[in-house]
């Protein structure tokens, strides 16, 4: 239940972005440089995905790492809005 916690939601993002755009899980680990397991075990929180491989894992899938973290352009989260910032 630890790592769930810890990469539970970048795991997530980064299922949806690869299913998002179609992309193969083999084509994405390798090209992040990981093993098909290995990359599997980070998906399914069974390996703590380190910062230094947040950037891999992003070029790999052609994102920036705060679109995986749901961080906007704008600085906010995904779906916050700017919240009464008279915009």
């Amino acid at each position: 239940m630890g790592i769930e916690l810890y990469n539970g939601c970048l795991a997530k993002s980064i299922k949806g972005v690869i299913k998002q755009k179609g992309l193969k899980q083999k084509n994405v680990a390798e090209k992040a440089g990981f093993s098909e397991k290995e990359f599997s075990a980070i998906l399914n929180n069974r390996r703590i995905i380190r910062v230094d491989e947040v950037m891999d894992i992003a070029n790999a899938l052609g994102v920036t790492p705060n679109e995986l973290y749901g961080i906007t352009p704008n600085g906010n989260e995904a779906g916050e809005g700017s919240r009464g910032m008279g915009r």
